[in-house]
């Protein structure tokens, strides 16, 4: 058998041997993150305050500027931390929050390029369709005024006529993408973590067993089930469409740690240490009457 051990941490080795060069390269990255974050927020604010830069493909150059902001600060602060303490180590949750963060960045780049292709395409193939297809030029045909706290797409509908066709497709797009391929992988994991539940002898192993995984199905149908509930209810409902919106919107988010908390006992231990360690210091600050 092969000698095994958790890895808790990691040694970076950036630049390996040019210990004497390590100042002028700081300087060099330094200057390219200062000068990338400049020139970025600059395009930014630019095409946010000029009225006529509010258009598809100054739209996406904005955000692109975004995501290059947060593409290079995930990983040049953290190699000129390095480079100017001496200190390598970077600890395997660290490395690992860094690939997280590293991958999620790039995936966006990577999208928002190939939008910013398709619409030079359009731009260029078809360019009399160009702002039917890029933009939605909705008019509204009913009222100006949506009964709810922000613009949800349930809410726009009810307010255009013209486009509404592709106003719906786009949604049904976006929720097939990001709502209905990660619900089926999460019903297909639970598949298999049911079907391995029922197959344990004792039943003190699946009591064990499904209850590490109740906190998470619990925050599951919660989310799902208020937002089906919250498109599924008559377009007529306005005060019922507002308390669903509120429930999908603000209340899931806030009760998602509470029931973690409530259901994790380690979470529950560093809550309370937590909290034992700022009453001690309120009793440390406080002046001592004579």
């Amino acid at each position: 058998m092969t000698n095994e051990t958790s890895i808790t941490y990691f040694y970076l080795l950036p630049f390996s041997g040019e210990t004497r060069s390590k100042p002028l390269i700081s300087a060099f990255f330094f200057l390219i993150y200062v000068v990338g974050v400049l020139i970025n927020s600059s395009i930014i604010t630019v095409i946010y305050l000029e009225v006529q830069l509010h258009k598809p493909m100054y739209l996406f150059i904005c955000n692109l500027s975004i995501v290059d902001i947060f593409y290079t600060s995930v990983t040049v602060p953290k190699l000129l931390h390095m480079l100017l303490s001496g200190n390598h180590i970077v600890s395997s949750a660290q490395c690992y929050t860094q690939l997280y963060f590293f991958t999620y960045t790039a995936s966006t780049e990577g999208t928002l390029l190939f939008v910013m292709a398709y619409d030079r395409y359009v731009a260029i193939c078809n360019p009399l369709h160009y702002h039917r297809i890029m933009t939605l030029n909705m008019s509204s045909c009913h009222s100006n005024v949506i009964h709810q706290f922000f613009c949800d797409p349930k809410s726009l509908t009810k307010t255009i006529c013209t486009t509404t066709q592709q106003f719906i497709v786009v949604n049904v797009i976006e929720i097939l993408i990001l709502a209905f391929i990660p619900l089926m992988c999460t019903f297909i994991s639970y598949f298999q973590i049911f079907s391995v539940i029922s197959k344990m002898k004792t039943k003190e192993c699946r009591k064990k067993s499904f209850s590490t995984c109740s906190s998470h199905i619990t925050i599951i149908t919660i989310y799902y089930g208020a937002g089906v509930i919250g498109y599924l209810i008559p377009p007529y409902s306005e005060v019922l469409d507002i308390i669903f919106n509120t429930i999908y919107s603000n209340i899931i988010p806030m009760i998602n740690p509470m029931i973690y908390s409530l259901q994790n006992s380690n979470i529950q231990s560093a809550l309370l240490r937590l909290v034992r360690g700022m009453s001690y210091l309120k009793k440390l600050s406080r002046p001592v009457s004579m």
